[in-house]
């Protein structure tokens, strides 16, 4: 296991035009590996995102399409790639659902973990969205992290951010980076965004990597964008701002591990 590497966070401006979703998450993929970056991180829904419809309609099975082209990029480029969230079919189980589903490929193409958003964002914000994401999405049920070559990587969906036992639930299982692809949405972004990504960092000595999409989308979707790389002591090592961006940040497994033997939280913890 390499002491400290490169990853990286892509941040998009996706909409419900799937084939240009998927080629603009294909070139900012290549953009983050010819920076030097071992893991890369796309956005949820990163090859649809608008109308629940439309994101349903795109749904596929997995393997499908679009996870053999994930799985071939990651082969391609020898690089760990998490395919943000897609929408994957959950057939007679559910009838005009999808799963909102976060697959990690590793160097070889193969899939080492796949996540299913468990919380799902049924919200009516005033002065902001309403939204009801249970209308049209099946939530799962189980946590994710994967033991690499990287170190273990656990995973989480967006509004999985703002629930804390989640996260504990990761570091039970080992996690010492937690993936967050998000569509977060501006109002609520810039409210909570930044405070929620290093809270979760610093009460579980983990790294975070939360690409984020950015922009309008169809009909009344807006997302914040500025997109992070957090360290385990809440530090903010890379921050996008606007528009479509690629971020990246030096890991350190030896700095997780010194700030681990400094302030042993998770072994005093008391559940």
């Amino acid at each position: 296991m390499p002491d400290s590497f490169k990853a990286a966070a892509v941040q998009m401006s996706s909409g419900e035009n799937k084939p240009a979703n998927l080629e603009a998450a294909e070139r900012l993929i290549r953009e983050a590996t010819s920076s030097g970056a071992r893991l890369v991180a796309l956005p949820e829904m990163f090859c649809c995102l608008g109308r629940f419809e439309a994101v349903v309609e795109n749904a596929e099975p997995i393997p499908g399409p679009t996870s053999e082209r994930m799985s071939a990029l990651a082969r391609e480029l020898d690089v760990f790639l998490l395919a943000g969230s897609m929408p994957e079919s959950c057939g007679d189980r559910a009838p005009g659902k999808a799963w909102n589903t976060s697959l990690l490929f590793g160097p070889g193409g193969n899939e080492l973990a796949r996540y299913r958003k468990r919380h799902l964002f049924d919200v009516d914000i005033e002065d902001g969205p309403a939204v009801c994401e249970s209308a049209h999405i099946l939530a799962g049920v189980e946590p994710a992290a994967a033991r690499t070559a990287l170190g273990v990587i656990g995973q989480s969906i967006c509004y999985d951010l703002r629930f804390p036992e989640h996260f504990r639930a990761l570091a039970d299982l080992g996690a010492e980076i937690v993936m967050i692809p998000s569509a977060f949405t501006k109002t609520t972004g810039q409210a909570h965004w930044e405070i929620l990504l290093r809270a979760r960092a610093i009460e579980n000595q983990a790294f975070v990597i939360a690409p984020n999409q950015d922009g309008r989308h169809e009909p009344d979707l807006e997302t914040y964008g500025h997109s992070m790389i957090v360290d385990p002591w809440g530090e903010i090592l890379a921050r996008a701002e606007e528009g479509e961006a690629v971020i990246t940040a030096e890991i350190s497994l030896s700095r997780l591990q010194r700030i681990r033997r400094q302030i042993p939280a998770l072994r005093h913890r008391r559940p």
